[in-house]
């Protein structure tokens, strides 16, 4: 990536960069690998929800995975179409189910009983019907970090297995919902397509029990999860999402007109975006050289909440090479966006690129010890 540094250096750090090229080539990538128009792909908005980004992201025709009211309003207030919108989530609230009922969106991914019952009643109430897609629990591990895994039988997302049968028939009788598809996830950053293809098993199978029961369905919708390449962003600025769609067309056996719905976030953003940062002091330590650079876990807090890695490159420094712990200014000892990494040599001013960080970058930024939320820059 092509990085503007006498822009950079007029802006005030710290601030994200975002490359919309990029992100039309990733846009483009992704419209060219899908199989056939029963594809259809939905952005999770939870990645980044700059408006800038979402301008271009609808303009590729991409509906939206929304997890909170306030997503689900961001998306209408980009022009997203209503009816290509999906709502996820564990937790919602009463007045977000109205606002996705009153707004007409496509449907509600339910992840409970209760939640059923809840929709039920307030669609009954409002005098409309909710499309339901039942998230299913499918216990498949997705070898990616604990934190970021979605599909075990352990974690909080889903109905597990067991318990299915008995809320599609709940579903079947309630008032107010149609039950319209089946939804999954099983995790992020996933870079092997195995845990997919044992995703397809685990769908084919629990279609073919459901249709000896007589009950089908319209849609499947297997949720995103697919991962990027941290390491060497260069290299490789767009998965293979020719690959990723391929492994559900060779092994998930979807029904004549059964639609199939995926819900893309990082790999859509993830490598568009840097964070950008300034170095304010350079301290030497007893083993080690530390680079203080003015952004913190309040702006990025990846590498704090579960150690991710991402690449650091010294955008204006010369000289040789050495080993930098790149820490930030908040008051927290796990504030360290990587440690001894191997940087030009870093002086007090030299602006810092943090790359592979438009995807749970800005979105997750906090205020934390009063810190004002970085600023963005967009470049055509």
């Amino acid at each position: 990536m092509n990085f503007p540094i006498d822009l950079f250096r007029k802006e005030r750090t710290p601030f994200y960069y975002y490359d919309k090229s990029l992100l039309r080539q990733t846009l483009d990538s992704i419209n060219k690998s899908l199989p056939n128009s029963s594809y259809k792909v939905h952005y999770a908005m939870k990645a980044n929800a700059n408006s800038h980004l979402l301008e271009v992201i609808r303009q590729a025709g991409l509906g939206v995975d929304a997890v909170s009211g306030g997503e689900i309003q961001a998306a209408l207030d980009a022009g997203f179409d209503a009816r290509k919108i999906v709502f996820a989530g564990v937790g919602k609230s009463d007045e977000e189910i109205e606002l996705a009922l009153g707004a007409g969106i496509g449907n509600f991914n339910v992840e409970s009983e209760p939640e059923l019952e809840v929709i039920s009643e307030i669609a009954s109430r409002m005098g409309v019907v909710a499309n339901i897609a039942l998230r299913v629990n499918p216990n498949i591990d997705a070898h990616t970090h604990h934190y970021i895994t979605t599909g075990l039988a352990e974690n909080k997302f889903g109905i597990n297995l067991e318990l299915l049968d008995h809320v599609v028939d709940k579903c079947r009788e309630l008032p107010g919902v149609e039950l319209v598809g089946l939804h999954f996830h099983i995790g992020s950053q996933i870079t092997d397509n195995a845990p997919f293809a044992l995703l397809c098993e685990r769908i084919n199978a629990l279609q073919a029990e459901f249709e000896s029961k007589g009950v089908t369905f319209k849609s499947i919708n297997v949720g995103g999860g697919l991962g990027i390449d941290y390491e060497n962003p260069d290299a490789n600025p767009v998965p293979d999402f020719k690959g990723y769609f391929d492994a559900f067309a060779a092994n998930l056996k979807l029904r004549p007109g059964q639609e199939l719905h995926f819900e893309l976030g990082r790999s859509v953003v993830a490598q568009c975006g840097s964070l950008i940062t300034k170095v304010l002091y350079v301290k030497n330590g007893t083993s080690k050289r530390f680079a203080i650079v003015d952004a913190g876990m309040t702006d990025l807090i990846r590498p704090a909440l579960y150690q991710a890695y991402h690449k650091i490159e010294n955008l204006t420094g010369t000289g040789a090479k050495a080993k930098y712990d790149v820490v930030g200014p908040i008051c927290e000892s796990s504030d360290v966006f990587q440690e001894n990494a191997e940087l030009t040599e870093v002086s007090r001013g030299d602006l810092l690129a943090l790359r592979s960080a438009g995807a749970y970058g800005e979105i997750m930024a906090s205020r934390y010890n009063l810190r004002r939320l970085p600023g963005s820059l967009v470049n055509d």
